[in-house]
């Protein structure tokens, strides 16, 4: 089997302090990486992984350092990561203080038998592991904080983000990853679709691996990602399923976006919304990313 992996740094709209390229470049630097992983033999659950990691640490996207504030002006993150083989996964959720909460949610699915940990339960269970927390205002960037102060004079707009990752190795073991900050203005304690198997994070090695990015709500709602692996095992193609999806997110009135990858290792993405960063590498070594709008059938 040939390798491949998408990544996407996020679907939503077009913002004034957008850095657009710095966007592609990000998730063209992470899909890289995890594709040189996979080149090497290492597995669809190592790439997908350090491919989330090099976007939660970077501050241009709402994951990890740079992420969204809540009402109160802190940061909470989500994670999960789920291989294909097994349903296996783990994920955190309401998470302070770490750096990259999807390698907590890595030690959740292989040390922990539960599935989801949230606050300060996952804290604890991070620290336990011998992942070292981090001063809170290391995460908050001067960005995130201008945005902060902008949103609570404006109401709140409800800035969405997402990082995530898809993958296939040479094995054909399928593994996703996703990781957000959230919404902006959330309230404490509020969980989205990225943590939620099936919502916005889903793998099944008869099938296909998912990330979905937007308004977490109304994804939970449609269980975007496993609605978009369904498709897959009716028939459809990676693309056709995640067009698929955005329709059942769009028919409630949704706004996001999804990749995906199937077990043969075709790529998929689509999204309803302004702008969605990406960038793959395929099974022919091919790369490819973007910002803006691409034409498909929900974006001309």
């Amino acid at each position: 089997m040939k390798p491949a992996i998408l990544v996407h740094g996020g679907a939503g709209r077009i913002w004034k302090d957008d850095h657009a390229i710095a966007c592609a470049k990000g998730c063209l630097k992470a899909a890289r990486l995890g594709y040189e992983l996979l080149e090497e033999g290492r597995t669809a659950l190592d790439a997908v992984e350090a491919a989330a990691v090099v976007l939660e640490d970077d501050p241009n996207f709402n994951a990890g350092k740079g992420s969204a504030l809540t009402i109160d002006g802190d940061i909470e993150l989500d994670a999960m990561l789920m291989a294909g083989t097994g349903l296996r996964c783990g994920g955190v959720a309401a998470l302070r203080s770490f750096r990259n909460p999807i390698r907590v949610a890595r030690r959740v699915m292989e040390e922990s038998p539960h599935v989801l940990l949230s606050g300060e339960g996952a804290a604890r269970f991070a620290r336990e592991q011998g992942l070292e927390p981090c001063p809170a205002a290391e995460l908050v960037t001067e960005r995130a904080l201008k945005r902060w102060h902008k949103e609570r004079e404006a109401g709140w707009p409800r800035r969405p983000g997402t990082i995530g990752a898809v993958a296939i190795d040479r094995d054909g073991q399928l593994a996703v990853a996703t990781s957000t900050g959230g919404i902006s203005g959330k309230y404490p304690g509020r969980i989205g679709d990225t943590p939620l198997v099936g919502c916005g994070t889903y793998a099944d090695a008869s099938t296909g691996a998912a990330s979905a990015t937007g308004y977490g709500e109304p994804i939970a709602r449609v269980v975007m990602a496993k609605h978009a692996c369904d498709r897959i095992a009716m028939g459809d193609s990676a693309q056709l399923a995640a067009e698929s999806a955005v329709a059942a997110l769009a028919a409630i009135g949704g706004e996001g976006g999804i990749i995906v990858v199937d077990r043969e290792g075709q790529l998929g993405l689509a999204f309803n919304s302004e702008r969605m960063s990406r960038a793959a590498v395929d099974a022919d070594g091919q790369e490819s990313s973007g910002f803006e709008a691409i034409p498909n059938v929900y974006n001309r």
